[in-house]
């Protein structure tokens, strides 16, 4: 047993980067509660039910996000040796819907032919992401961001996670006025009740109000535990918290295995190898023009890039910083690696049947939680496998239980924003927006975007506009041209 502690030591320098097996052990269980929520989430993203009686796509991408998950996450652990957890991206896979599902919904056609030849385009995009990685020149990329990018990113996206967080346990809600608002915790509430008794007094449904309370409870027990500098507080948070949920909904799990070889049998039918399939459609203009039909495919093509590039980029840069693992110029360690298992899983992810894989920012919680080494990442991908047979058991970690996981990573993830030069209008402008919009667009590569045109237009005006920032210009351009021709 001792032997093969330290060849496992060896083998990720578990030691050297001063961690232990059991603390790699619960940050890996930290991370995949965090996000694995992805599993039901992404197949009815992209694969709704209605409109597909069968269910077809739902069950093929439900497979399809459990082997992504697995193959980019075992990629990060064991070729990057870096704690970060990849699988299908939220955002994505809605555009996903909206370019290929919903035209064949409208115009009743083929739902299968949809979906088969949006995987295609994001076959073809892994292969982009591939041979960018492979040149050298996404690193380069990554490497052009300006400083005050590369502060704000981490804090943004930490507020981006807590934004996630409360909005997954009901902390905070929708408006139409004010477009967000607290949780309605009232217990007595005449705007949304229910009538009691036979006395015909009208209360809040207590069903929605627990889960605010159960997560504010989980955000401070964590706090607490952290406080107390306990190892594995974040995960032993996640565990009460899903206790205290049952017990405050007075409610039990519900367990049901019987859709799991149907899920698996669609997956052969029309999932596995969906990307190649795809093709005969995909160039089929149907009597449109040509050279219209390319240019949409042109188009999508780089708007799958460009969102994943910057994507998979501010989440290297955010958890890379939260796990002390940046190097001298405060770029992540062994980026080549970690964009080269990136762009190979979205290849692998289109190939099986879903849309585009990267790296995940839930990975901060089991950074958060001490994960340092491929290790976290490898235990990640073991409870995917598991996860894909046994989903129902998974399933019953509320979204309350993982939501104070995320606020509180958000709360670790924010110091980042005080090293920022706030004197300098050209880097606390850019900072400030890069900051405000990945929480409020729900988009990390759209605070990227923001923050790069901004930069580009302030560095431009007031004359501080360097050789260096040649590269920035250029994708601010880019994503300007995005903005301009689709939105998402």
């Amino acid at each position: 047993m001792n032997k093969f502690k330290d060849k496992l030591d060896a083998y990720f320098k578990i030691s050297e980067r001063g961690s232990t097996v059991r603390t790699e052990i619960v940050a890996g269980l930290t991370t995949f509660f965090a996000m694995c929520y992805i599993l039901a989430v992404n197949p009815g993203a992209i694969g709704a039910t209605f409109g597909d009686p069968d269910a077809q796509i739902f069950n093929a991408v439900y497979i399809a996000t459990a082997i992504g998950a697995i193959v980019g996450t075992l990629l990060m652990g064991l070729y990057a040796k870096q704690p970060f957890a990849q699988a299908p991206g939220m955002g994505l896979n809605s555009f996903f819907w909206v370019a290929f599902i919903l035209p064949c919904l409208i115009a009743g056609s083929d739902l299968v032919a949809g979906y088969q030849k949006g995987l295609s385009i994001i076959l073809i995009s892994g292969i982009v992401f591939l041979v960018l990685s492979l040149t050298g020149a996404r690193t380069a990329i990554t490497r052009a961001l300006p400083d005050c990018l590369k502060k704000a990113i981490p804090a943004g996206i930490g507020l981006f996670i807590a934004f996630i967080g409360m909005k997954n346990s009901g902390l905070i809600q929708a408006n139409q006025y004010t477009f967000v608002q607290l949780g309605n915790i009232a217990i007595f509430d005449s705007s949304n009740t229910v009538a009691s008794g036979n006395s015909g007094a009208s209360y809040h449904d207590w069903q929605a109000i627990a889960p605010i309370i159960v997560s504010f409870i989980g955000f401070l027990l964590i706090a607490v535990l952290a406080k107390k500098k306990l190892k594995g507080g974040i995960f032993i948070g996640i565990l009460a918290t899903t206790i205290l949920y049952y017990l405050f909904t007075w409610s039990l799990p519900d367990f049901s295995f019987t859709n799991i070889g149907q899920a698996f049998k669609n997956f052969g039918e029309v999932g596995i190898v969906g990307a190649f399939k795809g093709f005969k459609y995909l160039f089929d203009f149907d009597g449109g023009s040509v050279f219209g039909g390319i240019m949409s495919i042109i188009m999508l093509v780089i708007t799958f890039c460009l969102v994943d590039m910057f994507d998979t980029m501010g989440t290297l840069q955010g958890t890379a910083a939260a796990a002390d693992a940046l190097d001298a110029e405060g770029n992540p360690q062994d980026l080549n690696k970690c964009l080269a298992c990136d762009s190979i899983a979205t290849v692998v992810g289109a190939c099986v049947g879903t849309s585009t894989v990267t790296t995940y920012v839930e990975s901060a919680s089991g950074v958060a939680e001490g994960g340092r080494t491929g290790l976290t990442a490898v235990v990640v991908a073991a409870l995917f496998f598991v996860a894909m047979f046994l989903s129902p058991l998974f399933a019953i970690i509320p979204g309350a239980a993982t939501a104070p996981a995320l606020m509180y990573v958000g709360v670790l993830m924010l110091k980042n924003f005080r090293e920022v030069d706030m004197e300098d209008v050209c880097s606390a402008v850019p900072a400030f927006l890069t900051l405000l919009m990945m929480p409020l667009t729900y988009s990390i590569s759209n605070g990227i975007a923001v923050g790069m045109i901004s930069y580009t237009v302030l560095t431009i005006c007031t004359g501080n506009f360097k050789k260096k920032d040649i590269t920035v210009a250029v994708l601010a351009v880019l994503f300007l041209v995005r903005f301009l021709c689709i939105y998402m």
